[in-house]
């Protein structure tokens, strides 16, 4: 079960990926074409140049607007293990003939429905089905009349039949469990600050095992984010109601509520995970500073302009698990304090500079109180600072630059290298024969294994791994940005690229 959530909350990334380039283009085209920036700066009502800006609004919302497509499609990639291509296409045509089946069952026995949007949910499910479906039947062998039909061809039209029945029971049961979400959403809300602070807390700490990628696609598409009337439709989901008023030329105020699930990542990942790296530094040995500056440096400025924590978070991480969980505490603070204190900046991706400008300050301080931010993220740095310094020493935590004089430096990998590691790697974890499976996520190659016994961990770490984590059937090694083109090397070596 641990192996499936973790191939679950890797296949939602492929979708959830192309979120910064729509919310880039619906950030700068909204916030230069609102009333309020072209009263602030009249230079921009220039008919071409805001000609522009609509075009860009339009094509980055356009991606929010088939968010549940592109993510049954991503999913059915995802969880597919191989023939992917068949599976992405099967996952998009089973999801539209779901749309159709359920509006044909409404208009047949129940036109005073009206509608029913499954959004993600319905996503979820036909993507579940495609993958069992692709999985059981690629191989199938057909009467030879019908043998065009068959393998990879059979897996769209079983899947489009499929659909037709889960569009059936999404007709029956839909209403009620869209009401339960609802009240669930609502009772959320009702919980004010201390909800907004777990939902935080919970999805830092989940982080730890890369399962935090479970958690918030379901307050950011669905009911569990809150509902909203945004220009005379109900949106669902966090992030679908904060795009929504983003688009929205007539929207006044501050965002609603849903960015209560975003606000809070911007003190911790902009101001909070950089004064860690300055304490890592400030506690290194002096002989071995100048060599961990530039790690530490790097990893900080990420952190700053992308929202990309996992490089700080995997140096402490693994050597005071303890650590983390305080860190998680912190940022479910700066997540409560976000909310009493009405930021509402929304994100498309993660809380660094880069969404802060286009999210928070392109829209004005008075749709999202941006410049709190500017007064909560230097305290939040000095708390981080002091406190990891103290912890640090205290408790003789081996950060970088205070390991032993003797230890044995770690490969630094290289794109030149990477072949020649990906090779020492496959070794490392135990030879080709004891691999099943090679994913990857932003930073840690994910690896199902038949035995974990045979995984030499001291070696993956030695080859570049900054930790090494046990999970269920398999280890995730964290070697950073360079994870996922390893994994392409590993499986080309491997033979398992498609």
């Amino acid at each position: 079960m641990f192996k499936k959530l973790q191939q679950i909350g890797k296949a939602f990334m492929l979708p959830i990926a192309i979120l910064p380039a729509a919310g880039l283009l619906l950030g700068i085209g909204s916030g230069l074409s609102n009333k309020a920036a072209i009263e602030a700066y009249p230079i921009l009502n220039i008919g071409w140049l805001q000609g522009i800006f609509k075009v860009m609004t339009a094509s980055g919302n356009v991606v929010f607007a088939n968010l549940a497509l592109l993510i049954c499609v991503g999913l059915s990639l995802g969880l597919a293990k191989k023939d992917k291509g068949t599976a992405a296409l099967a996952g998009a045509v089973a999801y539209l003939v779901m749309n159709g089946a359920i509006s044909g069952f409404i208009n047949a026995f129940n036109p005073a429905i009206g509608s029913i949007d499954t959004g993600v949910v319905g996503s979820i499910v036909i993507a579940f089905a495609v993958s069992y479906l692709h999985e059981k039947y690629a191989d199938i062998k057909l009467p030879p009349m019908l043998g065009f039909f068959g393998g990879s061809r059979f897996i769209p039209i079983v899947s489009s039949f499929a659909a037709i029945l889960i569009g059936f029971v999404f007709f029956l049961v839909w209403p009620t469990l869209q009401g339960w979400m609802i009240a669930t959403g609502k009772w959320i809300a009702h919980l004010g600050a201390i909800g907004t602070f777990f939902y935080g807390f919970l999805m830092r700490l989940s982080g730890a095992v890369g399962l935090h990628h479970m958690i918030y696609p379901m307050f950011w598409y669905t009911e569990l984010g809150g509902t909203e009337m945004v220009a005379g439709k109900l949106i669902v989901g966090a992030q679908n109601i904060f795009f929504a008023q983003l688009a929205d030329p007539n929207h006044v105020g501050l965002f609603t509520e849903g960015t209560r699930f975003f606000a809070g990542r911007f003190a911790t990942m902009m101001f909070g995970l950089p004064g860690a790296c300055l304490a890592m530094y400030t506690c290194a040995k002096t002989a071995k500073k100048k060599a961990v500056a530039g790690l530490l440096f790097s990893a900080g400025l990420t952190s700053f302009l992308t929202g990309i924590t996992e490089p700080i978070e995997f140096m402490f991480l693994f050597v005071a698990p303890w650590l983390y969980v305080i860190h998680a505490f912190l940022d479910g603070v700066s997540f409560f304090i976000a909310d009493i204190l009405n930021i509402s900046i929304g994100n498309s991706f993660s809380g660094g500079v880069i969404d802060f400008l286009l999210f928070g300050v392109l829209q004005g301080n008075a749709k999202t109180n941006w410049l709190i931010v500017l007064i909560v993220g230097p305290i939040w740095t000095v708390l981080y600072y002091f406190l990891f310094v103290f912890l640090i020493k205290r408790f003789d935590v081996l950060t970088p630059g205070r390991e032993a004089d003797d230890q044995e430096e770690v490969k630094v990998v290289t794109r030149d290298s990477m072949t020649q590691t990906a090779e020492q790697i496959i070794v490392a974890l135990g030879g080709k024969e004891n691999i099943e499976e090679v994913d990857a996520c932003i930073t840690r190659l994910r690896v199902s294994v038949k035995d974990v016994k045979k995984v030499d961990k001291d070696q993956l770490k030695k080859l570049g791994a900054r930790g090494v984590l046990d999970v269920t059937g398999g280890v995730q090694a964290v070697f950073g940005t360079m994870s996922d083109s390893l994994k392409q090397r590993i499986n080309a070596i491997l033979g398992k690229n498609e």
